[in-house]
């Protein structure tokens, strides 16, 4: 995938990710404040640029799994499993 479709990928989920981080609560739940919502903002973006750099390591002919060692470092604490909760089909 070259660089100009990474970045309008990105640019996407970005504009996006505040649609997401508004999204119903289950019934029961209190609904985000503010500061939650602006963290969970934030917390996209860093995802997101997490991914980007992941992608550029593999386009310069890294390894994946040095690519991902370093996703799994960058990601840590952020989301679900080393990966950032993305896998795969393969």
């Amino acid at each position: 995938m070259s660089t100009h479709w990474i970045s309008i990928l990105a640019a996407a989920f970005l504009i996006a990710t505040p649609a997401l981080a508004q999204d119903k609560t289950k019934k029961g739940e209190k609904p985000h404040s503010a500061s939650e919502v602006q963290k969970d903002i934030l917390d996209h973006r860093a995802m997101a640029d997490a991914h980007l750099v992941a992608a550029k390591c593999l386009e310069g002919g890294k390894g994946e799994k040095e690519c991902h060692a370093q996703l799994a470092k960058d990601c840590k604490g952020l989301g679900i499993g080393k990966l950032c909760g993305m896998k795969h089909k393969h």
